[in-house]
């Protein structure tokens, strides 16, 4: 499908690995240049893998308020525009939040901080350069546990959720200037955040009821996910680049699962 992107710039912060290394790629394949940005410096392979004329590695740290505003005029300063930008920045707690006081107010600081306050962040980089535009999208990644009060993580649980009611907020003061903005929520994915949650399962429990990753996850995705199968981060990444095309013009403000059915409204 042409999504009519080719020459468009997508900004896509978490870029290195995983799910925002996914999104970045295809938007690549739909001809845009990405700017990549990570406090990961495996950010580089990623940028070599797409392509040094369609990708710009970019090392900043979102909880940096001053160093993201810097990335954003930077990439005026190179690629002359910004059409849309990609929040896929996450972090967990790493610790098993069930009940809730297995955890200590102190673990919940750093994950509001990067989760929540670096989306902030970017959104207050890039915002006035779309409404400049007076066109563009924003997309944040949010998580079926925003929707749903996981009680594994819950500080990632409340991060996501916070985001999520982020995007209405900025989806309301960005409508006027022709921008969209809306989440997307995976579920259940291969990613090194979702194998840090069995870690962090796995450590509390006694050695007879210990699993391994597969078979932990193979019992979760049978008892939560109606379509009974991992969602990957290509699935995640179609529907962002969707979003960010013409195709999505009249959805804003919106929550989306790419989940296999584990949520349905």
């Amino acid at each position: 499908m042409d999504l009519q992107l080719n020459g468009q710039v997508a900004v896509v912060a978490g870029a290195a690995r995983g799910i925002g290394r996914a999104i970045a790629e295809t938007f690549a394949d739909e001809g845009a240049h990405v700017a990549l940005l990570d406090r990961d410096a495996e950010v580089a392979n990623t940028a070599r893998a797409i392509g040094s004329s369609r990708a710009t590695p970019l090392l900043v740290d979102v909880v940096e308020d001053e160093a993201v505003r810097r990335a954003a005029d930077g990439v005026i300063a190179e690629l002359k525009r910004v059409d849309h930008v990609v929040f896929a920045v996450g972090i967990g707690s790493g610790k098993y939040g069930f009940p809730f006081w297995n955890l200590e107010p102190s673990d919940w600081g750093l994950v509001l901080e990067v989760n929540v306050v670096g989306a902030v962040n970017l959104a207050h980089a890039f915002a006035p350069i779309l409404v400049a535009a007076r066109s563009g999208t924003m997309l944040f990644l949010a998580s079926v546990a925003g929707q749903i009060g996981s009680q594994t993580d819950p500080p990632y649980s409340a991060s996501k959720a916070a985001l999520i009611n982020f995007m209405q907020c900025a989806a309301r003061d960005l409508a006027p200037y022709g921008v969209r903005v809306n989440a997307l929520c995976p579920g259940m994915v291969q990613t090194t955040l979702n194998r840090s949650v069995w870690e962090a399962w796995h450590r509390q429990q006694p050695p007879e009821k210990r699993q391994s990753y597969e078979e932990w996850a193979a019992e979760k995705i049978r008892r939560v996910v109606p379509l009974g199968r991992w969602q990957e981060p290509r699935d995640i990444a179609v529907m962002a680049v969707f979003l960010a095309s013409e195709r999505g013009r009249n959805i804003t403000g919106q929550t989306i699962n790419v989940d296999g059915g584990f949520v349905m409204h």
